[in-house]
């Protein structure tokens, strides 16, 4: 199929209510390639000959992952931190204890500021928002933080990718869907890198809890 009739065959309003839909539902704790959609639809609005506008899309973004991060603090709230530990045992590779413990060494780090910058790391995209409900975070400073890092990310990626687009489309006319192409594949690629970093700093993690679990359950025997 030609690549040029599937873009104009999208409605504009199925992209932004894609990209609300799988950033939200990434902040609330579910595992979607968020910033991935988000780029693709960035650089669709950048093509001329499509109807996407980069403020809906920016603003579908910004709402998504508001809505998304108040929902999984309102839960972990809820639950707390035994939440986790059941989330742990039905998907390990996701919720196990070194993604855990590495979401929970940053927020003691960072403090309130792991949620705004927790917008810019997909393991904290995911664990932000039940994670800082679950530690007791105050409202009021967790939807400052979760309101400003969803404004810089999403506005900022969205414009990136667009000047970025335009700038490709004077160049390449009309093969500026190459620029799509290749810059969805070096997204992919950066996101891939990045979780590679973080899956072994997790299992660093996950290597000492292990160890400690060890001792513990041989001590009694």
């Amino acid at each position: 199929m030609n690549v040029e009739a599937l873009l104009h065959s999208i409605p504009p309003l199925a992209v932004y209510l894609v990209v609300g839909a799988v950033v939200g539902l990434e902040s609330l704790g579910i595992p979607l390639p968020g910033e991935i959609i988000l780029v693709s639809a960035a650089l669709m609005s950048s093509y001329d000959d499509l109807a996407v506008n980069p403020f809906f899309v920016g603003a579908a973004a910004v709402i998504g992952a508001v809505a998304g991060d108040s929902v999984g603090y309102a839960i972990g709230r809820r639950f707390g931190l035994p939440l986790f530990d059941r989330l742990g045992r039905r998907f390990p590779r996701h919720f196990g204890p070194g993604h855990v413990a590495l979401a929970e060494r940053l927020f003691s780090r960072w403090g309130v500021r792991a949620v705004f910058f927790g917008r810019f790391i997909a393991l904290l995209r995911i664990f932000a928002g039940p994670l800082a409900g679950a530690l007791n975070m105050q409202y009021p400073r967790f939807l400052v933080a979760n309101v400003s890092g969803a404004i810089c990310w999403a506005g900022g990626t969205t414009a990136l990718v667009y000047f970025a687009g335009m700038a490709a489309e004077r160049w390449m006319e009309r093969f500026s869907w190459i620029a799509l192409v290749v810059a969805v594949v070096c997204g992919v690629t950066a996101a891939i890198l990045l979780r590679e970093r973080t899956s072994r700093a997790i299992a660093e993690l996950e290597a000492e809890h292990g160890r400690r679990t060890g001792t513990t359950a041989a001590d009694p025997v």
